[in-house]
């Protein structure tokens, strides 16, 4: 059986990255919770990925506009990222500030904001809602470039307060009103773009942002009970500093990285599962002059973070890039690249296309009878390929260590794929499998057969999905 502290940090790489091998757990575990915490909240210090290589390896994917492309592009990223923590805070930020290549059609502009995410998405809350408020991809997909000061367009004015900074309310409270959304709408007219996104006629084209001072509204605007000459900056920092900004991106924290809350629609009316929790992030939040590595860095520290293990049903996204990152294949580009980026749709993420601007519904709402299966198709095929690298690193220790108990092989096989548990009901299907399967004979080939088996029963448990 795996450590306490490698069965922690198992939990803390699961949740602040996209998982890791039971040799990195050991390392991080020598290191210290602590210290681990510290490093993943200093992703600068880690050097990043030299994406320039899969221009080398694919030669179209230099212009990187269709969505396909993008989409295999982030699935390597989070496979082969040295910032796993910083890497999952893009995709955290790509869930709640949507983006969809379905109105877009402009591959790049969206990855282009998702670097804006991964530069700014662990620091200032002020700077990245400002960064966001003139993000050519957003500006056209909200349609504040159809939005003048004769004539407001609220689309993107109603979403900053509603699904992006302060949530429609909580606790039956209401968070702003109609006249907010109006006097949100005029104060960003005229923050537009200086070329069209869409294709046509002349092919993408990258937008860049432009500010039409002729069609700015330079008027008098009473928001969240101030009054003056407001314009977009001067939203955000009102907004920033309302109780209801701190609360909201605490819970939506606390949905992605402790345990499944109820989806957005339901957060006014419904309490968060652990209020102290959110409590203490908020504080955080103002403490720090609204810094979100601070609010990370309560909440990874915390005790209800650390006891919160398995409460969380794995994202697509989790599902694929942890597996690879577990079987160790596409380390570097190769061919098949898209097929396994592919597998994320499959599963219900399309990622940089998602089905709404409130973004994927998470928890539950992952799974059904289709895209469960493709979970359990994907992992298991590729926990039973002993090609791979990561598979045969499972299977060389475990039979170094000469294990010939099927109880001990089952624990020594859920430590290998993250250190998980198994409920008594199902862990005695699986020991009783594996003893009918034959004596357990180290060092032969039937015995690596008996551990990619039971490594392929283990990730087609309900357990599994859980991170």
């Amino acid at each position: 059986m795996a450590s306490s502290d490698v069965e922690l940090m198992a939990h803390l790489m699961r949740r602040a990255g996209f998982g890791a091998t039971y040799e990195e757990l050991e390392e991080y575990a020598a290191k210290g919770y602590e210290a681990v915490v510290d490093e993943l909240l200093s992703p600068m210090e880690q050097p990043d990925l030299e994406m320039d290589i899969l221009e080398r390896y694919f030669i179209d994917w230099k212009e990187m506009n269709a969505l396909e492309i993008n989409q295999a592009y982030l699935t390597y990223r989070m496979i082969n990222t040295k910032r796993p923590l910083q890497e999952k805070m893009t995709l955290f930020w790509h869930g709640i500030f949507c983006v969809g290549n379905s109105k877009c059609e402009h591959g790049r502009q969206i990855q282009q904001q998702l670097d804006m995410f991964r530069e700014l998405g662990m620091g200032s809350f002020p700077k990245l809602l400002l960064a966001l408020s003139v993000d050519p991809a957003m500006v056209f997909y909200l349609d504040n470039c159809m939005s003048h000061k004769d004539a407001i367009n609220e689309n993107f004015g109603r979403e900053l307060l509603e699904l992006f900074a302060m949530g429609v309310g909580m606790d039956g409270h209401a968070n702003y009103s109609e006249d907010d959304v109006k006097a949100c709408a005029q104060a960003f007219t005229g923050w537009t773009i200086a070329n069209a996104i869409p294709r046509y006629p002349y092919g993408r084209f990258e937008s860049q942002f432009a500010f039409n001072a002729a069609d700015h509204d330079y008027g008098e605007k009473t928001f969240q009970g101030e009054t003056g000459n407001f314009n977009g900056e001067d939203i955000i920092d009102i907004i920033v500093k309302q109780p209801s900004a701190g609360r909201f991106i605490a819970r939506h924290l606390y949905n992605f990285f402790v345990a499944d809350e109820p989806q957005i629609p339901a957060w006014q009316g419904t309490p968060p599962r652990d209020i102290d929790a959110i409590k203490e992030m908020e504080d955080a939040y103002f403490e720090s002059g609204y810094n979100l590595t601070a609010m990370l860095r309560v909440m990874f520290n915390s005790d209800w973070f650390k006891n919160a293990r398995f409460e969380k049903v794995k994202s697509p996204a989790e599902t694929v890039a942890g597996t690879m990152r577990l079987v160790k294949d596409f380390t570097s580009p190769k061919p098949g690249l898209h097929p396994i980026a592919m597998e994320i749709r499959y599963m219900g993420q399309d990622l940089m296309n998602p089905p709404t601007v409130e973004g994927w519904h998470t928890g539950q709402e992952w799974i059904d009878s289709g895209t469960l299966v493709e979970r359990i198709n994907f992992t298991a095929d590729q926990m039973g390929n002993t090609d791979l690298p990561g598979v045969k690193a499972i299977i060389e220790r475990i039979s170094s260590e000469g294990i010939s108990d099927a109880s001990a092989l089952l624990d020594r096989c859920l430590d290998m794929v993250g250190a998980y548990a198994l409920p008594d009901e199902t862990r005695a299907y699986l020991v009783d499998h594996i003893g009918k399967s034959g004596d357990l004979k180290p060092g032969t080939g039937s015995y690596s057969g008996q551990i990619t088996q039971t490594l392929q029963l283990i990730v087609a448990t309900q357990e599994y999905q859980f991170a």
